[in-house]
């Protein structure tokens, strides 16, 4: 859907952006997203983005300090792992949002039995 950058977000979430247009008639209908139980709604959650990991020894690990660089093993441009307590659901990449950093949500894996949902 392609957004008006007037509309605000109060218009975008009451549904007054304007409408889709349709899917051509040979694309396969994407499921509806399961929804939440109103029970669960309030569970908080911690929400990470891994952006790699290095395996190193004792010794490396005794021998760093400021300005020590580690590489990790994650490519340049490649999307980052999210995890949910720490149970990866999708890929990722880090975007700028205002001051801060955001998490721009490139996949996420069609079920997610380690959550229990």
């Amino acid at each position: 859907m392609e957004l008006d950058n007037n509309m605000d977000l109060q218009d975008l979430l009451a549904g007054n952006a304007e409408a889709a247009p349709e899917a051509p008639a040979l694309a396969p209908a994407l499921p509806e997203p399961e929804r939440l139980s109103p029970f669960l709604h309030r569970i908080p959650v911690t929400l990470t983005l891994e952006a790699g990991s290095a395996r190193i020894t004792l010794q490396e690990l005794a021998d760093l300090g400021p300005d020590s660089v580690v590489p990790l093993d994650t490519i340049v441009g490649e999307p980052l792992t999210i995890k949910v307590n720490g149970a990866a659901i999708g890929k990722g990449e880090v975007v700028v949002c205002g001051e801060s950093y955001g998490l721009k949500v490139l996949e996420l894996h069609a079920e997610l039995p380690a959550l229990g949902l």
